[in-house]
């Protein structure tokens, strides 16, 4: 497979894209962008034969938005449709942890965020509250009914007898 460069407009989002990004973290990809546009041919935009973004629809999303009128993608035209389908849910699962340790050790934290990675922030004086005093005990019972009229039923009749019910169809 080639890295090619084509005209933006030439690319389509996946309109069943499952991903999405937060507005803040979508501008920090945006700024990213602008700040490092070469990443764009070391990781390119994958597409299938009609141009359908399989992987890096958000970064499409933010190059359009960076006022690039070019990108660089990779045809991944030999893929059946199931695997293009498996592609696009396997290009976003992340695979290991991030050691926090090593990362604000030898990064720096501020240029991190810059760069999209979400820093959880660890307060080490704060003591953990105990809040089993405060949590009330609750005690429930399942029922299975056999149809909606059953469940109609017996919903009406528990609430007759003062039991506080929800409804719930799974």
């Amino acid at each position: 497979m080639n890295v090619k460069t084509v005209k933006i407009s030439e690319v389509k989002q996946n309109p069943n894209n499952p991903r999405t990004i937060r507005d803040d973290k979508f501008e920090r990809l945006v700024t990213s962008i602008k700040a490092f546009p070469e990443m764009l041919n070391i990781r390119p935009i994958v597409v299938n034969n009609d141009m359908v973004v399989l992987g890096g629809n958000m970064r499409l999303k933010a190059c359009r938005e960076a006022g690039l009128k070019q990108v660089p993608i990779i045809v991944a035209g030999e893929l059946t449709e199931e695997q293009q389908r498996e592609f696009i849910i396997k290009d976003n699962v992340s695979g290991g942890e991030w050691d926090w340790s090593a990362l604000t050790s030898e990064w720096d934290t501020e240029q991190l965020e810059e760069w999209g990675l979400d820093i959880p922030k660890f307060d080490t004086n704060d003591e953990i509250e105990d809040l089993s005093e405060t949590i009330k005990e609750l005690f429930r019972i399942e029922l299975i009914c056999k149809d909606e009229e059953h469940q109609e039923n017996t919903y009406n009749k528990l609430i007759e007898q003062g039991y506080e019910c929800r409804l719930l169809t799974l």
